[in-house]
């Protein structure tokens, strides 16, 4: 990229930094990984799962060019200019879920990729930070961790106080495991944001990886258990919240259990092989 061409585009994110056409320029190679290397499956009920393939990205040469342009574009933009919560909070899913991909495309103990996030440590290896805890990836100069975006700014509290942290957060960021709700093909952008949120959440609770209902016993995502808190800043209760955002069907189902316990979280990462769906 020659050096007028990226002035230009900062200056343009500097001067239009909400639009959504600044965003699918800021996120343009992203974008592509998505395009070239993300299979979504619609399942019955409208569920849906997503698989990236992350050997046809390493395979593919123009993938890690891809990696390394678009960390540069986020370590030379300032979030600070996102001065309204759709521009703020599309940006931040957006940066969570690339890092997350090129982490684990850059970062391959003995060559090879990972079998699961866990790998790199933290469970298995609890000398070592786990990766939602490591602050490797760069955003306006300065070093931020997954979880430092996902908790500390998206559900924080300064996106708080603007009433800017929506719960439906956690069906958006993609942790790359089986047990995740689906990456979206479509990056987030400041019109599309509440639309994809609510389409997100409402199909990722169409699928049983995520909720299901046996009897009167209602099976729920680890999600509802680590963060029900979040949930409960919504709604007086995580029944209520599911109600609120899932399909009607599901909700009626809600209401004939009387019990609630959680699905064994699949830690597996979300290629195709892991998943049943895409044999």
């Amino acid at each position: 990229m020659t050096i007028r061409l990226l002035t230009a585009l900062l200056l343009f994110f500097i001067l239009h930094p909400a639009s959504a056409d600044s965003m699918e320029a800021l996120f343009a190679d992203y974008q592509a990984l998505l395009e070239k290397h993300l299979s979504e499956k619609d399942l019955d009920q409208d569920g849906l799962v997503s698989a990236f393939d992350y050997q046809a990205a390493l395979d593919d040469e123009d993938s890690m060019e891809r990696v390394s342009r678009q960390r540069e574009a986020l370590k030379d933009f300032d979030p600070d200019t996102l001065d309204e919560r759709e521009a703020a909070n599309a940006f931040w899913l957006n940066a969570y879920n690339f890092f997350m991909i090129a982490h684990i495309l850059e970062e391959k103990p003995d060559g090879k990729l990972v079998e699961s996030v866990w790998d790199y440590g933290g469970r298995y290896n609890p000398l070592r930070k786990n990766v939602f805890e490591r602050e490797l990836f760069e955003i306006g100069g300065r070093q931020y961790s997954l979880d430092g975006m996902e908790k500390d700014t998206l559900l924080g509290d300064d996106f708080q106080e603007r009433d800017w942290a929506d719960a439906r957060v956690h069906f958006a960021v993609n942790c790359a495991s089986v047990g995740c709700p689906p990456l979206r093909k479509q990056i987030y952008t400041a019109d599309n944001l509440g639309a994809l949120l609510a389409e997100n959440t409402r199909r990722a609770l169409n699928t049983e990886r995520h909720l299901k209902v046996d009897g009167r016993t209602l099976y729920l995502t680890r999600l509802f258990d680590w963060y029900e808190n979040h949930f409960k800043w919504e709604a007086d209760s995580v029944r209520d919240w599911i109600k609120a955002h899932a399909d009607d069907r599901v909700g009626e189902k809600i209401d004939e259990t009387d019990r609630i316990r959680y699905i064994s979280y699949d830690w597996k990462l979300n290629k195709p092989g892991n998943f049943s769906e895409f044999d």
